[in-house]
């Protein structure tokens, strides 16, 4: 009887310790205490952390790395791949503009028959100036035959072989071209040079020749078809004292940039000199 007394009254004691300890904790008497004791569980805590993270960073890092490089390496493949991908696009999209340009050329001219063809080589001569085409006798070319972009004149047929053929810019010293101002209506003659410029040269001093005139194909000569544009009037030369007056002129075509051309299959020049009367002397 008296232990069970005692029992009771131990138990009544916790409970009341125990009911006075939650009643400060939630009053906030406790805290300082609390904060003291926990304090040095919890910086235990951080550091076990700490040295965890390290442990596991230098166990699994190392395989990270080279994780990532390999995925670099695949990434920076298929960068490389979608470049290469672009530039191969964008070289066909450029080849088909100028096939389009070209075929809107020969619609423009049902008169004509074409033979398309690629430039597939360039003369490295600086006082040349020619351009292989892979075209060549098998393909119905001739020698002499004009050669034209939807741009303009560039040459004409100059040698040919069975599979290819070279064609001889107006820009050549040796090209003679019979043209027509468009503006003065009047003839004159285009050469080249060794420099690649080419002159308007045997115009009379009564043409008011003017920078911009439209210089065209006249037909005279027999060596190429009439009304294809050459190029435009740059400067003009002119002297009181001379017979004629000269001008340096801008072909039509941009020779550098050249990639594909049409050859005139239909036009076959003639050879008019054994008809033209020697001068006397």
């Amino acid at each position: 009887m008296k232990s069970n007394f005692s029992l009771n009254w131990q138990t009544i004691v916790v409970l009341l310790v125990a009911g006075g300890l939650i009643v400060m904790a939630l009053s906030g008497f406790l805290n300082p205490v609390i904060n003291n004791t926990l304090s040095p569980l919890v910086s235990i805590q951080g550091w076990a952390a700490s040295r965890f993270n390290a442990l596991y960073e230098f166990l699994t890092v190392p395989r990270d790395v080279a994780t990532l490089r390999q995925r670099n390496a695949e990434l920076e493949n298929q960068v490389s791949n979608l470049q290469t991908q672009v530039i191969e696009l964008q070289q066909q999209i450029n080849e088909a503009q100028v096939l389009y340009a070209l075929l809107d050329f020969a619609r423009e001219r049902p008169e004509n028959e074409y033979v398309a063809s690629s430039v597939i080589g360039r003369d490295p001569s600086p006082f040349l100036h020619y351009i292989i085409i892979d075209q060549g006798s098998d393909d119905g070319i001739r020698h002499g035959m004009p050669v034209v972009t939807e741009q303009g004149l560039v040459g004409r047929i100059d040698a040919v072989t069975a599979s290819a053929s070279r064609v001889q810019l107006i820009t050549d010293p040796n090209s003679v071209i019979n043209i027509r101002l468009q503006r003065a209506q009047t003839e004159a003659l285009l050469v080249g040079s060794l420099t690649g410029d080419v002159n308007l040269n045997m115009v009379p001093q009564d043409v008011n020749l003017q920078s911009g005139d439209l210089v065209l194909s006249s037909g005279l000569g027999a060596n190429y078809p009439g009304d294809i544009v050459v190029g435009q009037v740059l400067t003009v030369r002119k002297q009181e004292t001379d017979l004629f007056q000269s001008a340096s002129v801008q072909p039509a075509v941009d020779f550098n940039n050249l990639r594909a051309v049409l050859v005139i299959t239909n036009f076959r020049p003639v050879n008019i000199e054994p008809l033209i009367p020697e001068e006397t002397q």
